[in-house]
């Protein structure tokens, strides 16, 4: 087939596409398309090739490509990864021809790109969904950055970035926000915008970026939920793709990605509610549900800033990874969703059984558990970070007189929550701290090895509240058991928020936002409370 041949095929079925979007050609006839490796064309609809008498990137793709905003993330301290996804039609399949693109890019010094430090063209893939993970290399240390990407005559938001310090560079300070549980349908982004706001050098998202349930499935309003996703609860590869691009689509989280570079990893809901390793929520055929698994780890890849190396393989994909802050802190990412033993004891709040205390029940898998050890025995940071997704302070949930705990989180995990604690303490591990999402519901913990209260604390655990699910009611999980579990130094019901973390060689202080309302896009979004915790000195106080 000659070049001729093939600008026809593709002008053919652009002409079909753009038709069943109800976008209109033009008095002439007229539309573009855009080829790997070459200028976009404008073709007549018998695939003459003419001149673009319109912004050629536009007529070829029929709306803006760029919907979904930008990101990045996965920062070092000589390069970042920069994304991007293709989606002039983000409701859909994301409305691009089955054929890669080729798009530009840019890193500058400035947000008017005029010092502009790298470019190149990368390539968006059908295979990917058409997005973009590039990995860019030979930036400086501790330097802001700004991004954006071309194709066509369209070019993208700007991104800000950062790179992280030199490694065991001395560093007097680090800002940072951390999030998690966001449900679209359940209010606004607000703590969205709020985050982008403060303008952090690391945001963290500690899981359940979407929610895979079917529109208002989880109601939490009596009239309906606020706003509704499309179509059912997502089991394939194009349910996914459309929830996560219906999530993209919100400007607030835009603006959060846009805002600085991010460290993501998921839960359950990026998949399906409180699944364990290769075992469903339902107990669906293993071989079912690890190609749902499979579907769903790949839309997560195409739609955050990871780098090549976390790509998944089928039903695997490697999350868990280090983030070095100079000397001043270690970042450990877990992810506690693929390599877990099953709930032991049941599912929900239930009496300890054997199962829960056997060495072999596992939350983070050997292989996960042996690097983990070896970052944490090898770490000289000061501060020494896990960034994961659940409860790991043990909680007195007494039932029918006997010690009752949540067994999807790390209560329902004691021999394994021992193991990391024992760790801890056996190497005497600098300032251990535990960030947490996943409860929707902002805490503040002393981390003790035991239940026995008296003793000192491990280390210090801050838990942000969800972004928005659940909705504007507060939970009410935790009352009753106040009084029960005194290492728990601060609780706050109330959802909408994230927390904005500051540390300094001295002290770590995590101030807790809210969102005043949920229902409404512009609510405004206040610091609810500030907890602190001193170098040295395990646990919290109030700041």
């Amino acid at each position: 087939m000659n070049q001729i041949e093939f600008e026809r095929i593709l002008a053919r079925r652009a002409t079909r596409r753009l038709a069943l979007l109800g976008i209109a050609t033009g008095a002439f006839g007229l539309m573009a398309i855009s080829l790997p490796g070459r200028p976009t064309r404008v073709l007549a609809q018998d695939g003459t090739p003419i001149a673009s008498p319109v912004p050629a990137a536009r007529a070829a793709f029929g709306a803006y490509p760029f919907s979904l905003g930008v990101a990045s993330g996965d920062p070092a301290p000589n390069g970042v990864i920069l994304w991007t996804r293709l989606a002039p039609v983000p409701s859909a399949s994301g409305g691009m021809d089955p054929i890669p693109y080729d798009v530009q890019w840019e890193i500058a010094n400035d947000d008017a790109f005029g010092s502009i430090v790298q470019s190149g063209t990368t390539t968006a893939a059908p295979t990917l969904a058409h997005s973009v993970h590039l990995e860019v290399t030979g930036l400086e240390p501790a330097r802001e950055y700004f991004y954006r990407f071309m194709v066509g005559d369209e070019v993208s938001p700007v991104g800000r970035t950062k790179t992280t310090p030199a490694l065991a560079a001395g560093v007097d300070l680090l800002r940072f926000a951390f999030a998690s549980c966001a449900n679209y349908e359940h209010g606004y982004f607000a703590a969205y915008r709020e985050m982008a706001a403060q303008s952090p050098d690391l945001i963290f998202h500690l899981g359940d970026y979407i929610y895979e349930y079917a529109p208002n499935e989880w109601q939490v309003r009596d009239e309906g939920n606020l706003r509704l996703t499309q179509g059912a609860e997502t089991v394939s590869l194009a349910d996914y793709r459309q929830r996560f691009a219906t999530y993209r689509t919100d400007p607030d989280l835009q603006a959060a990605h846009a805002a600085a570079p991010w460290l993501v990893t998921w839960d359950d809901h990026e998949t399906e509610n409180n699944y364990a390793d290769e075992i469903s929520e339902n107990n669906e055929a293993r071989e079912t549900f690890l190609q749902r698994r499979a579907d769903a780890y790949q839309a997560y890849y195409e739609h955050m800033p990871l780098r090549p190396s976390s790509l998944p393989v089928g039903p695997d994909m490697v999350l868990y990874r280090r983030l070095p802050y100079g000397n001043l802190a270690e970042f450990n990412v877990l992810d506690t969703r693929q390599y877990r033993s099953d709930q032991p004891c049941e599912e929900g709040l239930q009496p300890r059984c054997p199962a829960a205390l056997d060495p072999a029940t596992t939350l983070l898998g050997p292989d996960q558990e042996r690097w983990l050890l070896g970052k944490m025995e090898k770490s000289s940071a000061l501060w020494n970070v896990l960034a994961q997704q659940i409860m790991m302070t043990q909680l007195d949930q007494t039932k029918d007189d006997a010690l009752a705990s949540y067994t999807d989180d790390w209560n329902g995990y004691p021999a394994a929550r021992a193991l990391i604690l024992d760790a801890v303490q056996g190497a005497a591990l600098s300032n251990f701290m535990v960030l947490t999402g996943d409860v929707h519901a902002g805490f503040a913990n002393d981390v003790k090895r035991d239940l026995d209260y008296t003793g000192p604390a491990v280390g210090t655990e801050y838990v942000c509240t969800s972004i928005s699910a659940g909705g504007k009611e507060g939970d009410a999980w935790f009352e009753g058991y106040e009084a029960a579990n005194p290492q728990v130094r601060y609780y706050e019901p109330r959802h909408g928020g994230f927390s904005l973390v500051e540390v300094t060689p001295e002290l770590w202080t995590t101030r807790y936002f809210l969102v005043d309302d949920l229902d409404r896009a512009d609510s405004p979004v206040a610091e609810a409370a500030v907890w602190v915790t001193e170098a040295g000195k395990a646990g919290t106080q109030a700041g």
